[in-house]
């Protein structure tokens, strides 16, 4: 009998930010009591990955709730941008992924340029992160940065009759 070759993606290392690791450790628990098989991916991710401070130097790199990431996958969809939010705040807005979905589990504490392996509808799928930042890319300041002259509002208020 002829034995069937694999390729293995070794799983990349993982961090995850010390005040997130208790939510997300509930939140993956519980799911994971119901028999959601998010939740049990989740906990399993949270369980081998290092917890590090608020302030640890490489977090930049890292996708941790909030950020914003650019990622590709193995199935020729062309690169994306996702923020990765709680459950309750995703709605249906596409560019916001639950860390509470397949996708967002594999996401959470991965740096630029890690691959990870994770299912969807029993196919296995790889997501590689390009980019990550903090704040949307779209965003753009109201203002430009720099020192103002004035007071934003030249209203200065109600007078007396």
């Amino acid at each position: 009998m002829k034995q069937k070759e694999c390729a293995v993606l070794p799983l990349p290392k993982i961090a995850l930010v010390a005040s997130e690791y208790p939510r997300l450790e509930q939140l993956a628990r519980r799911a994971a009591q119901r028999g959601d098989l998010d939740g049990i991916f989740l906990l399993g991710e949270i369980n081998r990955a290092d917890i590090v401070p608020d302030e640890w130097d490489d977090l930049r790199s890292r996708v941790i709730v909030g950020s914003w990431v650019t990622f590709c996958t193995n199935w020729g969809v062309p690169r994306r941008i996702v923020q990765l939010v709680w459950p309750e705040e995703c709605w249906s807005d596409p560019a916001r992924i639950s860390v509470l979905t397949p996708l967002g589990a594999a996401l959470i504490g991965l740096q630029v340029g890690d691959q990870m392996p994770y299912f969807v509808a029993g196919c296995l799928n790889v997501v590689r992160v390009l980019n990550v930042t903090r704040s949307s890319p779209n965003v753009v300041p109201l203002f430009p940065a720099g020192r103002r002259s004035r007071p934003l509002d030249d209203d200065p208020g109600p007078t007396a009759a």
